[in-house]
């Protein structure tokens, strides 16, 4: 019997999980003080009415013979399906229907996906970056190249020639920075990918928060992405789904690689290894594209829009280094006094019971960075931004 031990190449506490202990041990040492939460970025909002409308309407359904539904196609229902491509339709990109393959997340399917792919590709990832990326990847045994992400190119990596990648992951806007690519800089990637015959996966799970026109919600707006790139996306963010999970991935069938195509591939993979998400869930999920879930879920997101505003106004009173915070619900703090990492965060949560994310967690080149999230209640985030401003304008004198 042999066990994989690549896993021991990996962290044993999971970044998010040490986040929690600190603030666990924080509470019960000041269990009168209190501590406010800008760390995981879990929604607070409740679901907007038109999805609990349709997931009541689902359960139903369920319930009589008549409407009832056993197993479902785990690629998930063509009426989802459906609606997923109408909604990118509606930011210029077309997509067939059986390129959309519904799933409980985009987390699962950026591990999953990696069932496609040869162990010895070499894999491209920025740095700072989102742990599963690496994670997934180490397990497997894959060997990771870092493209470093900084201050000076405002931590938007671009690509090294020099470097060749056969398996290219990029985040925008970005997660944990904020950090948002351009049409051209998208357009450098893609050029990159198809010159070394690698594919680009994609996360767009924070699609949402884009509000300039001018910046691209998809890397499927430019030309040639659906040849060399699958994107992941997530109800998660746009609809609040973090406890109902729902999520999809859209593989073009214009992907080839050694005869072998990739949409075929994922669509048997997941009818393998994949249940596929609940017929109530999927109900639920195409009620965010109806015009009164679209209203509602906007009204959702202007109010952690607005709390970005309100953390992002703070910072620039205290004159901190900052990207993020706009197109974002992240905002990627340069650390005050040139602490590290997990040394702010030890001082922001004693002083000030804020909590949030040391950068050094989501990488090497996130030392000295600090992330703050958006997703909040409004008033506590008013306060914790009061909090975090005055002790850096304290620290400062």
């Amino acid at each position: 019997m042999k066990m994989n031990h690549h896993y021991e190449e990996i962290s044993q506490s999971y970044l998010f999980s040490t986040v929690a202990k600190k603030a666990a041990d924080f509470q019960k040492k000041y269990p009168d003080r209190e501590m406010i939460k800008l760390s995981i970025g879990d929604v607070t909002l409740p679901l907007a009415g038109a999805v609990i409308k349709a997931l009541h309407g689902a359960v139903d359904e369920m319930g009589k013979a008549e409407t009832f539904r056993g197993y479902g196609p785990e690629q998930g229902y063509a009426f989802l399906q459906e609606a997923i491509a109408n909604y990118y339709a509606g930011h210029g990109v077309q997509l067939d229907p059986n390129e959309i393959f519904v799933s409980d997340g985009a987390k699962s399917d950026l591990g999953n996906i990696l069932d496609l792919f040869d162990q010895d590709n070499v894999v491209l990832v920025p740095d700072p970056v989102y742990p599963v990326y690496v994670d997934t990847n180490v397990m497997a045994g894959r060997k990771v190249l870092y493209a470093p992400a900084n201050e000076e190119n405002g931590f938007l990596p671009m690509p090294d020639d020099s470097v060749k990648a056969d398996i290219i992951y990029l985040c925008s806007p970005n997660n944990p920075t904020g950090a948002v690519y351009t049409r051209e800089q998208l357009a450098q990637w893609v050029a990159y990918a198809r010159k070394n015959d690698a594919i680009l996966l994609f996360d767009a799970a924070y699609e949402c928060f884009v509000t300039d026109p001018a910046l691209p919600r998809s890397i499927f707006e430019i030309e040639g992405a659906k040849e060399c790139a699958i994107e992941f996306c997530s109800f998660s963010k746009i609809a609040g789904f973090t406890g109902t999970r729902c999520g999809y991935t859209v593989v073009p069938m214009a992907i080839e690689r050694e005869g072998m195509n990739p949409n075929k591939m994922w669509l048997r993979r997941q009818t393998t290894k994949f249940n596929g998400v609940p017929y109530i869930v999927q109900r639920g999920a195409a009620a965010v594209f109806t015009e009164d879930g679209m209203a509602e879920i906007q009204h959702n997101l202007d109010y952690y829009r607005a709390n970005a505003k309100v953390i992002a106004s703070a910072l620039d009173e205290c004159g901190v280094w900052y990207c993020g915070g706009k197109n974002s619900p992240y905002i990627w703090m340069k650390c005050p006094g040139g602490m590290d990492s997990w040394t702010f965060f030890d001082w922001l949560l004693e002083t000030t019971g804020v909590v949030g994310t040391p950068g050094v967690g989501f990488g090497s080149c996130g030392e000295g960075f600090f992330r703050l999230t958006a997703f909040g209640n409004a008033e506590k985030t008013k306060i914790a931004a009061e909090r975090v401003k005055n002790a850096i304008l304290s620290l400062n004198k």
